[in-house]
């Protein structure tokens, strides 16, 4: 009981201290994931990422999706140089697999996150979900799950997720 009602507390914290539309609606038009993040602002480095490695019109496409987006606070905590090295043309691939890590084919909300221990990404390998003070996928904390999108969930995230080389 007592985990229950801490996550509770720490996703209504989070929904009240991050600004994000809960649904990806707009004058009754349903937005995507790449729309959802765009619009939101707070998401211009993981936009930029997407764009360079060529993921616009996969991510734009039917899915559904399930997206761990880390915000650009997030990609702020790498090493220096980091996403610079990365949105060079010729760490297209590096790129992709990055960003492809953040990335679950399917639906899957929080109630749903918060059974499983693991999750296979895009990219091959699989991310670790642990739901003790909240919900974890590998070190990075999920701030703001369930935001819909008309191809999937976006589940915000705190730390930027690298895949094992």
């Amino acid at each position: 009981m007592f985990k229950k009602i801490t996550t509770a507390i720490l996703i209504t914290a989070a929904s009240i201290g991050f600004s994000f539309s809960a649904q990806a609606n707009h004058h009754g038009m349903k937005k995507d994931v790449v729309d959802v993040t765009v619009e939101n602002g707070s998401f211009t480095t993981l936009v930029a990422a997407v764009k360079a490695a060529g993921l616009v019109d996969t991510l734009k496409g039917k899915g559904p999706f399930t997206i761990f987006a880390p915000t650009d606070a997030a990609f702020s905590k790498l090493p220096d140089g980091t996403v610079e090295m990365l949105l060079k043309p010729e760490n297209k691939e590096k790129l992709t697999a990055v960003l492809t890590y953040h990335v679950v084919a399917g639906k899957i909300m929080a109630k749903e996150v918060a059974k499983l221990d693991s999750a296979k990404t895009l990219q091959g390998q699989s991310v670790m979900i642990k739901t003790n003070m909240g919900v974890m996928v590998n070190d990075a904390n999920v701030m703001m799950p369930d935001v819909k999108a008309s191809n999937g969930v976006i589940h915000v995230i705190d730390t930027v997720l690298l895949p094992k080389e």
